[in-house]
């Protein structure tokens, strides 16, 4: 059988789009045909689960039954558990994660752990990325720049940002670009992920009457995304083939 993967979306930071990026991990890996299942620690009322509802369970990961129900099941069929962590809770979460061995099992090699840490435009980021390294040991760590709020990165020397980056080993940039206001809006207002929403299709497989021009935005966009996973080569860490042609 092979190993569980868990992949932490999360921030110490609101407001730097860490939900869309899980979005789009989670239409990823159903265009590739990946078992996916995801928790949203916005409890008690959860944004991902608006977009991904069948897949999508609301958790509130400070309680030990809730870090039961995601952690005692890695083993129940879903190849891959996407955990889309509340603003402000990420380095809180990997403490959880120490302190109830999740860590020293992912070091060990039982469990593929992997870390998308969203990138806000200040030096506070930074900080968060010197305090995130001291549970980055077993992980497969990501600093994701994203781009969807119309950010702008590092206005700092470059030495800085690197003094920071280096303090974890094997870390990788990783940058979401921005989509078009309105089509994101639409994408919002329409409640679906956005491989439904490029497909014209309500979140029940009806049939939708989306604009053509907003969903060409999004395709191009979620194209642009999802060739960032793919330099990245996120099918390897779970074990599974991408799926050609259809991005």
């Amino acid at each position: 059988m092979a190993k569980p993967v868990v992949i932490v979306v999360g921030a110490d930071k609101g407001g730097v789009g860490k939900t869309t990026v899980s979005r789009t991990l989670l239409d990823y890996f159903s265009a590739n045909n990946v078992q996916t299942r995801a928790f949203d620690t916005e409890s008690p009322r959860g944004t991902l689960k608006r977009f991904h509802p069948d897949i999508t369970e609301i958790v509130d990961m400070t309680t030990t039954a809730d870090q039961m129900k995601i952690f005692d099941t890695l083993n129940a069929g879903s190849s891959v558990t996407v955990i889309d962590v509340r603003a402000g809770l990420l380095s809180p979460a990997l403490a959880s994660l120490r302190d109830i061995g999740f860590l020293d099992a992912a070091r060990s090699g039982q469990i593929t752990f992997a870390v998308f840490h969203i990138l806000g435009p200040s030096i506070a980021s930074l900080d968060e990325i010197a305090e995130t390294a001291n549970f980055m040991s077993g992980a497969k760590y990501f600093l994701v720049k994203n781009f969807i709020n119309d950010t702008q990165f590092f206005q700092w020397d470059q030495a800085t940002y690197n003094s920071y980056f280096h303090r974890i080993k094997d870390a990788v940039d990783l940058t979401i670009p921005k989509l078009n206001e309105m089509a994101y809006e639409q994408v919002e207002v329409s409640s679906v992920p956005f491989l439904k929403f490029v497909a014209n299709k309500g979140i029940n497989d009806d049939a939708a009457n989306y604009s053509f021009v907003l969903r060409g935005y999004v395709r191009h966009w979620l194209a642009n995304v999802w060739s960032e996973f793919d330099r990245i080569k996120l099918t390897d860490l779970v074990g599974a083939k991408a799926a050609k042609g259809e991005k």
